[in-house]
């Protein structure tokens, strides 16, 4: 297995929002930071980033609402704090969607119509990828089922 940087796209944004607000956002960060392996939405917003996954071709990484509280970010925003529990969802989403030992490049972009944020965060990948929606095993859990089944 190979080891080599991975860059996800995290997103935020209203209800307003349309494809084209999204597209403008993944452009944004694409000039700045260069290309994108995968994208990531919270799980509330995950059709219109599966919509934009589709167009482009990649990836699209599911997080759970629940979680985004759980990231500290770079930028802060009263909206976002008061409706999700996080400063950026968009930054909190790419963290979270990036994994252990992930960094955000960046604060988050806005795009142009200002309905849509996206931020970038970078970890190293060693080639494994979940498919959406697919569950992580915990050790505990593997070692359970291995004594159960008498394999170890």
């Amino acid at each position: 297995m190979t080891a080599r940087v991975l860059k996800v796209a995290g997103f935020g944004y209203q209800s307003q929002a349309t494809l084209a607000s999204l597209e403008k956002a993944l452009d944004q960060l694409i000039v700045q930071y260069g290309p994108i392996d995968r994208l990531a939405a919270a799980h509330s917003m995950l059709p219109l980033v599966q919509a934009l996954g589709s167009a482009r071709n990649l990836p699209v990484i599911d997080v759970a609402d629940a979680k985004l509280g759980s990231v500290t970010t770079l930028t802060h925003s009263a909206y976002s704090l008061r409706e999700k529990g996080t400063g950026s969802v968009a930054e909190a989403v790419a963290l979270l969607a990036a994994g252990s030992g992930a960094r955000l490049l960046g604060p988050r972009t806005v795009s142009d119509d200002r309905k849509a944020t996206a931020a970038v965060a970078q970890t190293i990948s060693t080639g494994f990828v979940r498919k959406v929606g697919e569950r992580r095993l915990d050790k505990a859990k593997i070692n359970e089922k291995a004594e159960f089944t008498g394999c170890k």
